[in-house]
């Protein structure tokens, strides 16, 4: 095992490792945006909306990430829609991963009791402020740990855009292993890095999932 490479090729890595935190940080950010807009619409008691909302989710769902990946990369200029490759894997990410996030609020948004609801309605609270300080703080305790596994699975996804010329982590280690040949140092190195990255997202879920059912352990 040669441990030079790491060290000729350590700050390619290094920025390929950035290139890959910057994709996924944005997809995901991306993702939970939409999802929870998409989410809140399927509440909406209108038909067609809620037609639109479940063929948006059931067509994300039901096609593989690549495709999805290709049909913007190639079929977006088609269009008129003319995006650089990590902008792409980026609006790619968002896409795939919105539609898992919509799923999760819902079921969030299902779990809030509907006493809880009814009883600050009748103290008077608005619409939003019950929003904002009923059934969001009550669906987070239930699904941290469903977003945070979707978060770690989007994570794994952005070893995919290394296929259209993202210069990720896994752009660089082809790169490396094409250049020396030296394969096993190259899964390891890409096993290693891409373990930290899903540790990272792991412990940040343990915190906000600690942070949300505070309230539920009380005083030792």
């Amino acid at each position: 095992m040669d441990f030079s490479l790491y060290l000729r090729y350590g700050p390619a890595l290094a920025s390929g490792f950035g290139v890959t935190l910057l994709c996924w940080f944005g997809g995901a950010a991306l993702g939970l945006a939409v999802g929870f807009v998409v989410a809140l619409l399927r509440r909406v008691p209108l038909p067609p909306l809620n037609w639109l909302t479940r063929a948006y989710i059931e067509l994300v769902r039901g096609t593989p990430f690549l495709v999805q990946l290709f049909v913007l990369y190639d079929g977006g200029p088609a269009i008129g829609l003319r995006l650089d490759a990590t902008t792409s894997g980026i609006l790619a990410l968002g896409v795939y991963g919105s539609a898992y996030f919509a799923e999760i609020f819902r079921a969030g948004f299902t779990a809030v009791p509907p006493g809880q609801v009814e009883a600050a309605a009748s103290l008077g609270m608005a619409p939003w402020t019950i929003m904002g300080r009923i059934r969001i703080p009550v669906m987070l305790v239930a699904i941290v740990p469903a977003l945070t596994n979707m978060l770690i699975i989007l994570s794994k996804e952005t070893v995919v855009l290394s296929i259209i010329t993202v210069p990720e982590l896994m752009y660089q280690m082809q790169t490396m292993a094409a250049e020396t040949f030296a394969a096993f140092e190259t899964i390891l190195a890409m096993a290693l890095l891409y373990w930290v990255m899903v540790e990272m997202v792991a412990r940040l879920g343990r915190l906000v999932e600690h942070r949300v059912t505070a309230f539920m352990t009380g005083p030792a």
